[in-house]
């Protein structure tokens, strides 16, 4: 089974390959390639193009995970990326061989097959401000793959020229998981966070919120967004027990479910929990139901570090906590990680909720670890360091974190 995979795989880089050699012979554009398996990150950088009234062309490559809504005009234009359509194949390919910057979110595995022009620039925007589990070369399933596919996962992080990081922490994290040097990382912090800095687009979203669902506005929130699990593609079972909360909270609570993008399966809950449950797994911006939110449940995702902006509580339901450690790996002792308590059943969670067994300080300390950077100002930083390529002194903000940077590194040392 993995001959046949890997047979594919080398089958599809080849013919990815030999187009984009045909397409290198047109000539570079003012135009960036937003490659994108979430895009909340690249929107934001967007809207702050927009913003400044840059006059390059956007080109959106989305995966189906991707839930927005792209915009087209006359300077816009979006193509799904590594489909079955030919058309926006060919036409994906063309703009990824002709762009000056390529933005991209996750793992794109085209990218061992390709080799950019000089001066053209590929930014990874990786869509998590943390880690918990282990990802990259350090997963075990990376390690257990055959030398030729190890090789090949190599030529994909040699081709991320920047990776946008929040905090010197997580510049570590990706120098060992892509195996990158340290020199390749930007301390700009992550675009989406900005929201958690914008008083008045906080206050838009809020309300909007609350207009759609007048239910969420006179209780508090719990959110549970558990991270992906592969198994869950095929048969998903949510085992949070929503009878057990709905007869202990719905008075005082309302639950928010926001299921990861990978899982396209609709859930009954709204329906079966009327005023209680609310399913958001379609609504693409998780940060706007963070606003709302006040205690978190999740488990091994990367949604903590920016909650913890928030300051607000959470609970860690790690019902799988053993298995899914065996065969995802960690990045270090759990229990040491998590800003909060965790829970391995819905038992043990509702007390959690009942009793407020939260610690602040442990949130405010997780925070400062790894959001160093954030400051309200990523996007911004992003377009005038990347895109614009100005001088490293043109922002004071950029300066100050080159040079906190440096003094960590020195310490370090």
């Amino acid at each position: 089974m993995m001959l046949i995979r890997e047979l594919i795989i080398t089958i599809y880089l080849c013919a990815f390959k030999l187009l984009f050699i045909c397409f290198r012979f047109f000539p570079l554009q003012n135009k960036i390639s937003f490659v994108m398996s979430y895009g909340e990150n690249q929107m934001y950088i967007y809207d702050e193009l927009r913003r400044q009234d840059e006059s390059c062309q956007v080109i959106f490559l989305y995966k189906r995970t991707c839930k927005y809504r792209l915009p087209q005009d006359y300077r816009t234009r979006a193509y799904e990326f590594e489909s079955l359509h030919l058309l926006h194949t060919l036409k994906s390919i063309y703009h990824l061989a002709t762009s000056r910057h390529v933005v991209i979110d996750n793992y794109f595995g085209f990218l061992a097959a390709v080799k950019f022009r000089e001066g053209v620039q590929c930014t990874q925007l990786w869509h998590a401000g943390g880690a918990i589990k282990q990802f990259g070369l350090l997963a075990p399933s990376a390690r257990s793959r055959s030398k030729r596919a190890q090789r090949r996962f190599q030529k994909v992080y040699n081709n991320f020229h920047r990776v946008v990081v929040s905090s010197e922490a997580m510049a570590r994290v990706y120098s060992s998981a892509f195996s990158l040097p340290m020199e390749r990382m930007l301390p700009l912090g992550m675009p989406r966070t900005d929201l958690f800095f914008q008083p008045d687009k906080q206050a838009r979203i809020i309300r909007q919120l609350y207009d759609d669902n007048p239910g969420l506005r006179h209780k508090k929130v719990l959110l549970y967004a558990p991270t992906f699990r592969e198994q869950e593609l095929d048969s998903f079972s949510l085992q949070l027990d929503v009878d057990l909360l709905y007869k202990h909270l719905r008075e005082e609570y309302a639950l928010i479910v926001k299921l990861h993008p990978a899982i396209l399966q609709a859930t009954d809950l709204p329906e079966k929990y009327p005023g209680f449950v609310y399913d958001y797994s379609g609504y693409p911006h998780i940060n706007d139901l963070l606003l709302v939110t006040d205690i978190l449940i999740t488990d091994y995702s990367s949604v903590p570090f920016e909650f913890c902006l928030l300051k607000r509580p959470m609970i860690f339901f790690a019902y799988d906590l053993g298995p899914y450690t065996e065969k995802g790996g960690m990045m270090a002792d759990y229990a040491s990680q998590v800003p909060g308590p965790i829970a391995f059943t819905t038992e043990e969670l509702l007390q959690h909720i009942q009793q407020q067994t939260f610690q602040q300080e442990q949130i405010e300390q997780f925070s400062l670890m790894w959001n160093q950077y954030t400051a309200g100002e990523a996007s911004k930083l992003f377009v005038e360091q990347v895109l614009k390529q100005m001088p490293a002194g043109h922002s004071t903000a950029w300066g100050q974190r080159m040079q906190m940077l440096r003094k960590q590194r020195e310490r370090a040392e």
